[in-house]
């Protein structure tokens, strides 16, 4: 895809959408940023420059996001919009309230479903949609608590996405192992392979310029992880058992 393409990221205003922002408007594209914080997305353009709009909405709520399509849908095709936005609450199950697990759930799973149905028609044909799992997604660990369990929930909306859609639009799969945000450093415990989210963005854009569907990483955790996931749980459960507190 030209470097001079349309990008529309949500959940830009932190982190890896913020970063993914730099990288990608220091190669040229123009961008359209959205997240639930218009401060955040404001000072963002303003270091970025006047080419770059921002478009702010809640992801959990449905008529938010389809105002934000309307929107978009009379500026002309998208070349790609990636889904990155994200609510976690480390710890374990039963300490988490159900008011928050009822966000994570609307905020992680619900909103990748509400985009996953309106972004395909802004997309030019061929265009991509990037959804962000999680390689806490690919197993049940210990604390990973319901956040685990949208990712898990992302990654087979994303697979089914991309048989749905094949021929059509490049749906593409995004599963970051740790990388240090503010949502991360709410962990209390040592995070192995730690990231920056300079060096994910570029891994992410590097991957979703290549030809696979899945873009992981660090490989040195997620390939560890992806083999816990193939084996039985005879073997797999007694090794995640060790990892509780």
């Amino acid at each position: 895809m030209p470097e001079s393409e349309t990008i529309w990221i949500i959940g830009a205003s932190d982190g890896i959408g913020a970063a993914l922002a730099r990288a990608w408007a220091a190669r040229g594209a123009r961008l359209i940023l959205s997240a639930r914080s218009a401060g955040r997305l404001k000072a963002l353009v303003a270091s970025l420059g006047p080419t770059h709009r921002t478009l702010p909405l809640d992801i959990s709520e449905r008529d938010s996001v389809e105002r934000a399509a309307a929107t978009i849908g009379a500026l002309g095709p998208l070349d790609r919009v990636v889904h990155l936005a994200a609510l976690y609450d480390p710890g374990k199950i039963a300490d988490l309230a159900p008011e928050t697990a009822a966000s994570i759930v609307s905020t992680n799973l619900t909103g990748s479903f509400h985009i996953a149905q309106i972004a395909p028609p802004l997309l030019r044909k061929g265009g991509q949609l990037a959804l962000c799992g999680s390689v806490a997604g690919y197993f049940g660990l210990p604390q990973g608590q319901i956040y685990s369990a949208t990712k898990a929930g992302v990654i087979n909306l994303t697979e089914s996405l991309r048989a749905e859609l094949a021929g059509q639009i490049d749906v593409r799969l995004i599963s970051p192992g740790f990388v240090d945000t503010r949502l991360t450093r709410r962990n209390d415990f040592a995070m192995p392979a730690l990231m920056t989210p300079e060096a994910a963005a570029r891994t992410i854009i590097a991957g979703l310029n290549g030809r696979r569907f899945e873009v992981h990483f660090p490989r040195r955790l997620t390939i560890g992880l992806k083999l816990l996931r193939i084996l039985p749980y005879w073997a797999a459960l007694p090794l995640t058992r060790r990892l509780v507190k």
